[in-house]
């Protein structure tokens, strides 16, 4: 699916009226307008609950001329409100319809342009500009579904921005191993169906016949049911509120009666009657008659028109909506309550309610958009249409107007038949003489005692629903009873590993701030308990039992914090023998590297997801701890695998420190099952990504979170209609921290081509890379890797002789030709051939290859084109007094000069690369120290100076880690020091040691496998 096609026009909605005498011109937010009297209009006909009610707009104009809005829009606006989050500019929802439909007030003539992303400074207008096509990324931003199907050009229709979140991803390079830390992924910009927090983002328009009409962001006053989060600026005590887990909704939108949302707080809106003076009514059109609220549909026609009636007196402003610096962030989709009822589906395929939905006769009935099966409404969902056969609620409805939105489930969807208690984290710590001697368990017991008041919270909550319980191990088990009422905390040991079971209910698990004396006091107690330990063997599959029993017998879903050191190899279940063999390297039995030893850790994952038990690893190995088995139960149960070998705590605590903070206080979802469902003519085949499938449709996940991708094969089976398009739904059923049970909706609509050119003209490669990669790393388990890498490479010469063949103007057979959106996939495959799983180097362990394999299955677009292809900044050649990031060049040794200093980043490596002349200026500025050979080779942290280099190269560096999910520790590398190799690496262009091929050279290999098929 393509996500990155340039941006079609845009009608910037929502800009000021220009006054004419007689006429009112609108206002917002209690800013005043013009001067001219208001023309009261009466009541207009239809019910039209929950919208804004404003004063009349003027008469309507002819389109300005394309381009950006004339220079006297800032003036006219000066004052107001910028408020334009949903249903504006480039982002256009809702049915097809063949009929334009008429203007609400405050919108604007379909037909100028969105001026180029940061070519203007933001507007305030009556209902804000359009939002550039970063805003809309960021808003939507989410839960994206990724294909191989290779996508299709774009309609007339409205388009989306391209993508610009970044990847996000850390790490570094430990004393014995290339890979230090790897991503497990980041929200993910494009074309990937993305976990639970954040938003989608639409990649299409809704089809290309769609109205053109797009209206105001948000309905009416508040409804006083909203509840949710706190707004930007209203503290609440923990993390800040721009940090991921604590954001805010979307401005509500009003609904019609019967419906709740949930969104941010707000006082109640004053109760007006159609006689009361101070409502507004609502104009419809430039011409059309206002008409006032009608709460309860008293009668469908409760006024009539009165265009001729005379101007009254001037009629209040509505009261105001937001504070300017008030107007959330839409990191949360809206959550829309339809009560006992539950969310409307279609009865024959169950898709939910959407905005591709077609209401007919009245809107009695609707016809599915997927399945086109004929559906009633329920009396309490009806709701009249207007004359382009559109609901009037239409934009007052989340599920009607947006691409992603929530709803609340009902008890039919919750297991048993009964809602969830709120989840549980269980921190499970290894304390045998390796964790111990390393200081690993004195940071970690430090860390939690302030780290647990920063756990996820819902909305605006005062304090975290989420209960913790603790357990230290070895080669036996020791569960703490942290109960409030307890002066001190109890131990019980559990020696019976092959057998194992939970010897306390009451007291393990309990809330943080009613325990917290007797939590700290345990903190302190661990790491001096046992300090003496000389055991160094460790059980693993018994802890996650155990962590799993703890969570069945308190009816919840949770999470597992695993803080492992060693190969578990004392007696129990799940133990494991050393299994490194270098010599099965480029054999048929090398895929046995990359797969469990024992089938005890996939039986295991199945009980953990069934219960919604979610394990995140945190790998602290000195040697072999057989990654590939150890990593299977975080992999299927949707949760992350961290690994630091060779852990000291001077060198690895910041990278640690941070990976933990982040992976507690992030947003999760917990027992989640996923669906796709398409229209006719497609559907989804295969999925990739850190899950559990116990059946062909459903993606299962005990844990879910923003850092997670989930890539999706979609199968063209059936003729498709360039005219409707290809839609696609998916639906997330999961239970929220605080143990809400909801539905994440994200709907897609894809255009559709019957000429190949076309498809070749809007072609997604980093997609296409992102999917290549996860298809190879998933083929390494069943096939030798050299059958995988041929085909890749017989994948991508097909690929690239098809458009030779059916789309190239005739050439000569000597010229290698390719698509101007391909240019770049041979390089980019070359890297991905050369990469360390598919082509490993003689120092990359066994244990880093199974790594970096699970990794990238859950990485998104973003993050495997970071990865893949490393980004080199030079640091010395734009200006110091230069506050934007240096433009990256090619990932080639040859593109570096000796005279310059050299930033190369891939999401979970950082290396400073320093040349032999650099000037002795900015030796000192940096480093402070005289000259080159003074420079520490290795250094991981450059000393704090106060000049303006120091100040740009830090601030760049702290810039790229905050991209990532993970944290990146830095390596300083001296030219033609024996680190310089390990560098050397990542410039990818090259020719590698362990013999992957240079660009130049693979290009030629692909050009000469091209003209085989050809011939």
């Amino acid at each position: 699916m393509n996500v990155n096609q340039s941006i079609p026009p845009v009608p910037p909605f929502g800009q000021p009226q220009p006054v004419y005498p007689g006429y009112h011109q609108s206002s917002y937010s209690g800013q005043s307008g013009s001067t001219a009297p208001a023309i009261p209009y009466g009541a207009y006909n239809g019910p039209v609950p929950g919208y804004q009610q404003t004063p009349p707009q003027g008469i309507s104009r002819a389109p300005p001329s394309s381009g950006a809005p004339p220079a006297s829009t800032a003036q006219a606006a000066c004052g107001q409100v910028a408020y334009g989050q949903f249903g504006q500019g480039d982002v256009q929802n809702g049915p097809s319809s063949a009929v334009q439909m008429q203007r609400l007030p405050g919108s604007q003539p379909f037909g100028s342009t969105l001026a180029p992303v940061g070519s203007q400074p933001a507007v305030l207008q009556p209902y804000g500009p359009p939002p550039t096509s970063a805003q809309v990324t960021a808003q939507l931003a989410g839960m994206q579904i990724s294909s191989a199907v290779v996508p299709a050009p774009p309609s007339s229709g409205l388009g989306y921005g391209p993508p610009t979140s970044l990847a996000s991803a850390s790490g570094s390079f430990p004393n014995s191993g290339l890979y230090g830390s790897y991503p497990q992924g980041q929200a993910s910009p494009v074309s990937q169906a993305q976990g639970h927090p954040g938003i989608q983002t639409p990649q299409r328009s809704a089809p290309s016949q769609a109205s053109s009409f797009t209206p105001p962001a948000s309905g009416g006053p508040r409804l006083p049911s909203m509840t949710g989060p706190l707004l930007p600026g209203q503290g609440f005590g923990g993390p800040s509120v721009s940090q991921p887990n604590h954001v805010s909704s979307p401005p509500p939108q009003a609904l019609p009666p019967g419906t709740q949302m949930t969104g941010p707080l707000g006082p109640p809106p004053p109760m007006h009657s159609l006689q009361q003076p101070g409502y507004q009514p609502q104009q419809n059109g430039s011409f059309g008659s206002a008409r006032g609220p009608q709460p309860n549909y008293g009668s469908p026609y409760p006024a009539a028109p009165t265009f001729g009636s005379q101007p009254g007196p001037p009629q209040p402003l509505p009261p105001k909506r937001l504070d300017p610096d008030a107007i959330p962030s839409p990191a949360s989709p809206y959550v829309v309550d339809h009560g006992e009822s539950g969310p409307l589906r279609c009865n024959r395929c169950k898709a939910y309610m959407c905005p591709f939905m077609q209401f007919i006769e009245g809107g009695r009935r609707f016809q599915c958009c997927f399945c086109s099966c004929i559906n009633d409404v329920p009396p309490q969902y009806f709701q009249h249409l207007d004359h382009t056969g559109k609901r009037v609620d239409a934009y007052d409805r989340p599920e009607l107007s947006l691409g992603s939105y929530e709803f609340l489930a009902t008890v039919d969807y919750c297991k048993n038949n009964k809602f969830p208690s709120p989840p549980a984290f269980i921190f499970m710590i290894d304390v045998s003489y390796n964790a111990i001697r390393t200081g690993l368990v004195r940071l970690l017991c430090e860390e939690l005692k302030s780290l647990l008041d920063f756990l996820p919270r819902e909305g605006g909550a005062e304090e975290s629903a989420i209960r913790v319980g603790f357990v230290t191990y070895n080669k036996v088990l020791h569960f703490y009873n942290v109960k409030s009422s307890l002066a001190q905390p109890q131990m019980m040991v559990v020696s019976d590993v092959a057998d194992m079971f939970v010897p306390l209910l009451d007291g393990f698990l309990v809330n943080v701030n009613e325990s917290r004396a007797v939590i700290t006091s345990l903190l302190d107690q661990i790491p001096e308990m046992f300090a003496d330990t000389r055991e160094t063997e460790t059980v693993f599959v018994p802890v996650i039992q155990a962590g799993m029993e703890a969570l069945k017998a308190a009816e919840c879903a949770g999470k597992l914090f695993l803080f492992h050191t060693s190969l578990p190899i004392a007696e129990a279940p799940g133990k494991l023998k050393n299994r490194d063999d270098r010599k099965l390297i480029n054999t048929d039995k090398e895929k046995t590297l990359f797969q469990p030893q024992t089938g005890a850790y996939q039986t295991l994952a199945k009980e953990c997801v069934a219960q919604g038990c979610c394990i995140d690893l945190f790998l602290f190995p000195n040697q072999y701890v057989d990654v590939a088995t150890l990593s299977v139960v975080p992999q299927l149960t949707g949760g992350s695998v961290y690994k630091y070998a060779c852990f000291q705590v001077e060198n690895d605590q910041e990278r640690f420190l941070s990976d933990l903070r982040r992976d507690v206080q992030k947003v999760v979802g917990f027992d989640a099952v996923m669906r796709v469902r398409t229209s006719t003519g497609i559907r989804a085949v295969d999925f990739f990504g850190a899950f559990y499938m116990s059946n062909t449709t459903d993606v299962e996940l005990a844990g879910l979170d923003g850092d997670k991708t989930v890539t999706v094969e979609f199968k063209h089976d059936d003729r498709l209609n360039e005219e409707s398009g290809a839609l696609l739904q998916c639906a997330l059923l999961y239970t929220s921290c605080a143990g809400q049970r909801r539905l994440r909706i994200h709907n897609l609509a894809l255009n559709c081509c019957t000429q190949l050119a076309d498809l070749y003209r809007n072609c997604e490669t980093d997609t296409l890379i992102n999917y290549m990669a996860k298809f190879a790393y998933r083929g390494v388990l069943n096939s030798p890797v050299k059958a995988v890498r041929d085909t890749l490479i017989t994948q991508c010469a097909q690929i690239l002789a098809c458009y030779r063949k059916n789309c190239a103007s005739p050439s000569s057979a000597g010229q290698l030709i390719l698509p101007e959106c391909m240019k770049l996939l041979p390089v980019y495959l070359n890297c991905v051939l050369k990469s360390d799983v598919l082509q490993p180097g003689a120092e990359v362990t066994t244990d880093d290859r199974a790594y970096v394999r699970q990794l990238v299955t859950s990485m998104d677009v973003a993050e495997t084109n970071v990865f893949f292809y490393p980004r080199l900044l030079p640091l010395t050649k734009s200006p110091i007094e230069s506050t934007t990031e240096p433009t990256a060049v090619r990932a080639s040794e040859e593109r570096l000069s000796n005279g310059d200093i050299y930033l190369l980043e891939n999401g979970l490596n950082l290396f400073l690369w320093v040349g032999a002349s650099v000037q002795q200026g900015v030796v000192q500025s940096l480093f402070s120290v005289s000259s080159f050979s003074q420079i520490t080779s290795g250094l991981s942290v450059l000393p704090v100076l106060d000049n303006p280099l120091s100040k740009k190269v830090r601030g760049l560096i702290d810039s790229l880690r905050a991209q990532r999910s993970r944290y990146m520790k830095l390596i300083v590398v001296k030219q033609e020091d024996k680190l310089e190799m390990l560098f050397k690496h990542f410039l990818v262009e090259d020719k590698s040691l362990s013999g992957g091929a240079s660009y130049v050279d693979f290009l030629c290999h692909m050009h000469k496998e091209i003209r085989q098929l050809l011939s």
